[in-house]
Order: structure tokens, then C-alpha cells, then sequence
């Protein structure tokens, strides 16, 4: 948590874009795993943190944009409860801690919002991706079950956008936090990879890392030698000399702010002439990219200028062919790079995405591409001071799109796909940073996680002898 200035700041900063009507803000409850009170990790709600900085399950937030007033409410723990928890603060210490005055009963907070309806004001609310609070929201203001969602307040989702897309000094802090244990999580599988150990193991102690931090995982662990799925969260597989061994992992850290890093490793000491062909391609598309990730520069024009320079690597090694720029517009390209550059990162790995992307990541200047792969693109618009965001590129062989495609006959001008086969087993690759933009340049968050090929292979070779010896 942050002092309690921040979320009274932040709260009053809300206030600039809501000026009538209550702002309702449920937190998370708890969610049982296979039974009521087996529960998982509680994970709170990121834009009740963002306003009322408390992970913890029961409470609920009402801003009151008429008169300024911001209550916290939630049940007080009776000694039935802390023989299981343990002593815990009341909730007028809690409003305290977030620079709240007004406290109460989690159902006084609910009967102050059934009087605001009573009178005719507006009750803006942002859409649950819970059940539990979608059905709250029904009950409570009187809104059918299905259209709880389109019902949200879309002058709340950009006034919360706009907030929560700059970050702070505190919040960079934060993140450079979740990257420091990042690191040591990525270090970790760079050291403990080796042919004949199954990936379970080593995603396992990669997760120990990130909960030894504090905050636990910002997101589950893709870990794979199958790379090509791009979001693939199945460690079943067993490490073989010859491949690559791909992991997107971070932290969060104990006040929920995310790491998201993604490295490529070779399982044998060194990567072979064709890994390191495309290792260096995608390193070099991922450089350039940072490099362009300057205030006033449309994110969308980033992400297809990589595709083109990674289109025309391909070119050079005779995978694709004809003009890179053409392949590259016509979309070409997502054979082999079918996912964005990247996305906001924040307090959600994927900053607000409960928001909505069309708020998030675009505006009424930069529109949505229809195209495969850069549809994929979570940001596109233009990006501005305080923007934390995702660099990521990557270049996989999935032999089930390769398959439809050739079928179809797609792109034929572009794609070498007799040359395709001889990369049918390659997997993936991927290279993924965390990038703060400001007026002097964007700025690699967190300490130096390696990435070069030398810094890469240098590790590989001294871990393998150090197991060996």
C-alpha cells in the first residue's frame, strides 16, 4: 500500500470527470476452489485498489461526486472470526490506513446506494467480470441479470482509463519491484534448464520465486519447449537437447503491480545456426521497437513496422519473399508473428482489459484492425507520458496454421512454404520487456534481465557445467 494521500488524491482526481451521482466500486470476495472454504489466492478487484488500496475480501467503496465524500464499508470481525484470522484492524483503522473518514457496515454502504436510486441519482459502476458482483449490481440496481455490463458507466471506464494509463512515480517503483523478482524468476529457468527434466519442474520453482516475493504470480506460468502455443500453461513436457525452451512469467508485488517478461533459451548450451538466425531477428524487431516507442507515436504503427522488419528478415533467410512492406500490409506476416506487440501492464497484466480494450487501447483516432494477427493488437493508439507498456514480439511455426494456409493457398507470393517445412518442429520464440514512455524516451523498466545471444549462451554454458560437474 501506498500512504494514504495517494488514494485520497486519486479519489479527488476522480471527482475532475464525475461531478454528479454516487461512484460505486464493489471489491472482490472470495472464491472457493472446489468447495466453500477451500478458497483461492484472494486477488482484489484492481480499480477498488487503485482508489481504496485494500487487498482484502468484504468491502465496498461509494465516492458521493456530489458532495466529495468518499465511505469504505465492510463488516467489522467478531471473535468467531479471528479464532480463524487472527486480530485484524476495524474498519474505521482501515479507512484510516486509505485516508477515509466514513466508514460502516458492508449493508449500510449497500442502503446509501438504494436511497441514491430512490431519488433519481445516478449510480455509475464499472462492468463486473465476476459473477458475484454482476449479481450484486442487478439486485441492487434493479438491472436485468444479462445487462448488468452494458449498463456500466461509460464516463466512470474513460475517467478510470484515463487515471490508471499514467502512472505515477510510486506506481513505477512498484512495477520495478515485480521486475526485480522477475528477473530472479527468469534466471532461474535460464540456470535450470536442461534436457531431461520436465518443464513441471522447473515452472515450479519459478512459481516458489514469485511467491516468495510477496505478491505471488501476476498471471499463471507459460513455460513450454512448445512454444508455438502461445499461451500455453501445460508443463508436461520433457526438455530434449536441440530445442528451445520459451517462458512468459512475472511477479506482482504485495500491493498487486505486475512484472510481465518473456526469454527464449536454448535447452542445449548454445542455440543452433537456425535458432540463432531467428533468436536475432526477433531480438532485433523487439530493439527497434523499444526504440520507437516514443511520446505522440501511434503503438499500432510500432507493431507493424516490427512485422515488416521481421517480415523482411524472413525474406533474408528465404522463409518468405516478394517486398516485406507489401507482405507486411496484406498481413502475410502472422503466419509466423499471429499476436500484438504488446499491451498496457499496470495492476493487471493486461492494464483494464475488464475495461474494455476499445477504452484502453484505442480511441477515435486509431480504430481496431479486422486483419489476423494484427486484430490481435491490444494497444494501437498513440502513446503518451506515463504509458507503461509491453514490448513482445515473436516468431513461431505452428504446424496447424501452416497447414490451413498452405491448404488454402494463402499468400503464396509471400510465403516460401516448402521452405516452411524444414521449420515444422522449430517452436517459438519470443522476447518481451516492460517499458515506461516519457517525453525524454521510452525507458526499460526493472533490472537487466539478459537477452543477447552472448549473454544468453554465456549463462547456458556455465549452468550445463555446473550441473555436470
Amino acid at each position: 500500500m501506498f500512504e494514504s494521500s495517494v488514494y485520497t488524491n486519486r479519489r479527488n482526481r476522480l471527482l475532475d470527470y464525475i461531478d454528479n451521482g454516487l461512484i460505486l466500486l464493489p471489491g472482490n470476495e472470495e472464491v472457493g476452489m472446489n468447495y466453500a472454504a477451500n478458497i483461492y489466492r484472494f486477488r482484489q478487484d484492481s480499480n477498488f485498489l487503485y482508489f481504496f488500496g485494500l487487498n482484502r475480501p468484504g468491502l465496498l467503496g461509494v465516492i458521493d461526486a456530489d458532495t466529495g465524500e468518499a465511505g469504505l464499508y465492510g463488516n467489522d470481525l467478531t471473535v468467531d472470526d479471528m479464532v480463524w484470522t487472527g486480530p485484524q484492524p476495524t474498519m474505521a483503522e482501515w479507512g484510516e490506513q486509505v485516508g477515509v473518514k466514513i466508514t460502516g457496515s458492508y449493508n449500510f454502504g449497500l442502503q446509501l446506494v438504494s436511497k441514491a436510486l430512490k431519488q433519481g441519482r445516478k449510480v455509475h459502476f464499472l462492468p463486473p467480470y465476476r459473477e458475484r458482483n454482476r449479481r450484486l449490481l442487478h439486485e441492487q440496481l434493479n438491472i436485468p441479470l444479462g445487462a448488468v455490463n452494458e449498463n456500466a458507466s461509460e464516463a466512470l471506464i474513460r475517467a478510470v482509463v484515463d487515471l490508471r494509463s499514467k502512472k505515477s512515480a510510486e506506481e513505477v517503483r512498484e512495477m520495478e519491484e515485480a521486475l526485480r523478482i522477475t528477473r530472479d524468476m527468469h534466471l532461474a529457468m535460464m540456470t535450470g534448464a536442461r534436457a531431461g527434466l520436465l518443464e513441471m519442474e522447473l515452472a515450479g520453482k519459478v512459481e516458489g520465486i514469485a511467491a516468495s516475493g510477496g505478491g505471488g504470480l501476476a498471471y499463471p506460468v507459460i513455460m513450454s519447449v512448445n512454444g508455438q502455443v502461445l499461451h500455453n500453461h501445460h508443463h508436461d513436457q520433457i526438455m530434449q537437447e536441440g530445442q528451445l525452451l520459451l517462458g512468459d512469467f512475472g511477479a506482482q508485488t504485495g500491493s498487486c503491480y505486475a512484472g510481465d517478461i518473456t526469454r527464449t533459451v536454448p535447452v542445449s548450451a548454445t542455440f543452433s545456426p537456425r535458432q540463432r538466425d531467428l533468436y536475432q531477428l526477433v531480438l532485433d524487431a523487439q530493439m527497434e521497437a523499444i526504440d520507437n516507442c516514443s511520446v505522440g507515436v501511434s503503438y499500432q504503427d510500432i507493431h507493424l513496422q516490427a512485422s515488416q522488419t521481421m517480415a523482411q528478415g524472413l525474406i533474408d533467410l528465404d522463409i518468405m519473399k516478394g517486398n516485406s512492406a507489401q507482405a507486411a500490409a496484406a498481413g502475410a506476416h502472422a503466419l509466423f508473428f499471429p499476436h500484438g506487440l504488446g499491451h498496457m501492464i499496470g495492476l493487471d497484466v493486461h492494464d483494464m482489459e475488464d475495461l474494455g480494450e476499445q477504452y484502453v487501447g484505442y480511441d477515435a483516432e486509431t480504430r481496431r484492425s479486422d486483419q489476423f494477427g494484427t486484430a490481435y493488437l491490444r494497444l494501437g493508439r498513440k502513446l503518451e507520458e506515463g504509458f507503461v507498456l509491453t514490448v513482445e514480439p515473436g516468431l513461431y511455426f505452428i504446424p496447424e496454421l501452416i497447414d490451413l494456409w498452405k491448404k488454402e493457398g494463402k499468400f503464396t507470393e509471400f510465403i516460401n512454404y516448402d521452405k516452411v517445412e524444414e521449420y515444422r518442429d522449430f517452436g517459438g520464440i519470443r522476447i518481451e520487456d516492460n517499458i515506461l514512455v516519457e517525453e525524454a524516451g521510452p525507458r526499460v523498466l526493472g533490472p537487466a534481465i539478459p537477452k543477447t545471444i552472448d549473454e544468453v549462451e554465456s549463462i547456458r554454458r556455465q549452468a550445463l557445467d555446473n550441473f555436470k560437474a
